[in-house]
């Protein structure tokens, strides 16, 4: 049995992986600051069930509190080290850069840190394919030039990968870092477009789209991710970068038309135009991931977004 400790644990992806791992036979460390990016009351629901576990053990911390991280790996032997925790989003981070800094590279560095002092046997990054900025070449492979990002949040992520291999370089750290393309399912973030979407469908208010809804995106459902995530760690040694995608692309005015129809109501939409720092398609390549580490996601968007929102809906029944 490995001791894996995940930081971003209560989120959305960090929940399920947490469940995945412990019942799979692992021990869990949950890492968490429960900032008010959203609400912490999500995300102590997100783990409300895994508290129960005996092989589960919440640590309310913050990655940026070095000296308390390393009272918590002192007290704890962790072999795995999955960092999911940072600032999310491209549009917020426009707005506040050097708090996306500070979390997410800082954040990182600090980790890396650790996981050099304690001789961490596995580190796992999660990057994202915001990396790849406004790459014309399709789909995007992880031998792409990305050098362009068009966010903070791109470059911070950008910033985390290089920090990762120095790391490597140096202390011979085993290192995997993983580019998620677009995650959804039960338990998005409720800033998420599916999620808002899928929010105001169901109660007849308007939802935004952004431009002329031609932009493409190739969204993952969260169970193929964790899939992946655990997939990296089986596998991680060296330095590894994979793409953790569906491999396949919706358009934003289908993938409305996808949601309406699951929830039986037509949409209210309001059209405003493109938005600063969002990219026209999202597309992975997923080559690497499937011939090195088994990766095969297996859950296609139309199937997703009906698992989703018979979640939402049971969901705001019983609340």
């Amino acid at each position: 049995m490995s001791t894996v400790l995940i930081t971003g644990a209560a989120g959305f992806i960090g929940s399920h992986l947490g469940e995945r791992l412990i019942n799979e036979g692992h021990r869990v460390i949950a890492l968490d600051n429960f900032n008010d990016y959203y609400s912490p009351n999500i995300k102590r629901k997100n783990i409300s069930a895994l508290l129960k576990s005996d092989n589960f053990e919440l640590v309310e911390d913050d990655i940026l509190n070095i000296d308390g991280l390393k009272k918590h790996f002192l007290r704890n032997k962790v072999d795995i080290l999955v960092h999911l925790a940072a600032r999310a989003g491209v549009r917020p981070s426009i707005q506040q850069p050097l708090l996306y800094q500070k979390v997410n590279v800082e954040g990182t560095n600090n980790l890396l840190e650790i996981a050099r002092d304690f001789e961490i046997e596995k580190f796992i990054f999660a990057s994202s394919s915001s990396v790849y900025g406004e790459n014309k070449k399709l789909p995007f492979s992880e031998d792409d030039f990305v050098d362009h990002p068009i966010s903070p949040y791109a470059s911070t992520k950008k910033a985390g990968e290089l920090i990762c291999y120095t790391y490597h370089h140096l202390y011979q750290l085993p290192v995997t870092c993983l580019r998620f393309f677009t995650v959804y399912g039960p338990r998005q973030r409720p800033d998420m477009a599916i999620c808002k979407f899928t929010r105001n469908i169901s109660q007849g208010k308007k939802i935004t789209m952004f431009g002329n809804g031609e932009s493409r995106r190739d969204y993952t459902y969260v169970s193929d991710i964790v899939d992946g995530v655990c997939k990296a760690i089986e596998n991680c040694n060296k330095y590894h970068i994979y793409n953790l995608g569906e491999s396949t692309t919706i358009e934003l005015s289908r993938l409305i038309e996808v949601i309406s129809k699951c929830l039986g109501k037509e949409p209210i939409i309001e059209r405003l135009p493109n938005q600063p720092g969002d990219v026209p398609i999202t597309y992975a390549d997923i080559t690497r991931a499937r011939e090195e580490i088994g990766y095969s996601p297996k859950v296609n968007v139309e199937e997703g977004v009906k698992k989703f929102t018979a979640w939402y809906v049971e969901q705001a029944a019983s609340s």
